[in-house]
């Protein structure tokens, strides 16, 4: 049995104290979503640059999730 899979692939309830990381993790990424949209016109880049700071939220939460 791979551990690695099997925690990756399994459910993470959060704590109390995981789900204030969380919660800061998400706040970070709303305000720099906020500053992107005021700052960058809308295009292609933009909606990259929104689309992979949804990604960097995910893997972030991710990381405090799985350890």
């Amino acid at each position: 049995m791979n551990q690695q899979i099997e925690n990756n692939f399994k459910y993470h309830k959060a704590d109390e104290a995981k789900g204030a990381q969380h919660d800061k993790v998400r706040s970070a990424c709303k305000e720099l979503a906020y500053i992107l949209d005021d700052l960058l016109p809308n295009s292609r880049e933009k909606s990259l640059a929104m689309t992979k700071l949804e990604e960097v939220m995910m893997w972030a939460n991710a990381g405090i999730a799985r350890n």
